[in-house]
């Protein structure tokens, strides 16, 4: 004899019972947690490796915020951003893209200096040719066969790359090798494929995984291209300003310091 309580009328009735007090009690069995802060970045391409180190530091201090990246050539940011692209900060790779959001009234605040970025040529293993032993010259070697920069058009390293190879006199015979990517991580991607055997990229990225165990790199002479000088501000359309204001604040402070200069970064001086 099954136990009083226990049949299938009993059970209906418990399931009954279950779906009223759902409906007597909302918000039962679901976290009252406060809303998540988001931080909507639009990011230089040559940040992609630091600002997640950057975000996740700025995140584990303030419980409930997600800062959410989109990466790009800064040129394209900018104009993404002219267009009404609905970000809060823009952390660019030049100076220039920040003063045009500014002088176009699409800034709170002025442009700030955050960090300066630095060059470096990088060659794959299988080339067989070492960018430590001759330097930028590596991209005249016959075993590369295709150098990949970031388009100047719209990119600060694709710039600098065309002034160091200007600069070392090779620009006029490498301009038949080169491939041009839409941002650095487009570089990335040349290099790590084998569709270039060469490419100009900024330091951080060449210290992990591919690139880092795929080839070998040199540093380019800080002295042959124009101070990589990475500007960022404050939109004038952010949802949650003082939001914005406090990551600005710990990127600059000793905690986003530490994590730039350890991602081969130069700091300013302020």
């Amino acid at each position: 004899m099954r136990p009083r309580g226990t049949g299938p009328s009993f059970l209906r009735s418990t399931v009954a019972l279950a779906a009223m007090a759902a409906l007597v009690l909302p918000g039962a069995g679901l976290s009252a947690g406060p809303p998540t802060r988001k931080l909507a970045v639009a990011a230089s391409a040559n940040l992609r490796l630091v600002l997640l180190e950057l975000a996740g530091a700025f995140e584990r201090r303030n419980p409930g915020v997600k800062v959410e990246p989109t990466y790009g050539a800064s040129g394209l940011l900018q104009a993404q951003i002219g267009q009404g692209a609905p970000f809060d900060l823009f952390l660019g790779a030049d100076r220039e893209s920040a003063a045009r959001l500014h002088a176009a009234g699409l800034a709170r605040g002025a442009p700030f200096h955050y960090a300066t970025g630095r060059l470096v040529l990088w060659v794959t293993a299988p080339a067989r040719v070492d960018p430590n032993v001759l330097g930028v010259a590596a991209v005249a070697n016959p075993a590369i066969k295709k150098v990949a920069i970031a388009n100047p058009a719209v990119a600060p390293y694709g710039i600098a790359a065309e002034q160091a190879l200007r600069t070392a006199g090779f620009l006029d015979a490498v301009k038949p090798k080169l491939v041009l990517g839409q941002s650095i991580l487009q570089v990335v991607q040349f290099a790590e494929s084998g569709n270039a055997q060469a490419a100009f990229v900024p330091w951080s990225m060449v210290l992990v995984p591919p690139l880092a165990a795929q080839g070998r790199y040199v540093v380019v002479p800080p002295g042959s291209y124009a101070p990589i000088e990475q500007f960022g501000v404050i939109l004038g359309r952010a949802r949650d300003p003082q939001l914005a204001e406090a990551f600005v604040a710990f990127v600059r402070g000793p905690g986003g310091r530490t994590i730039l200069e350890r991602h081969k970064y130069a700091l300013p001086a302020d």
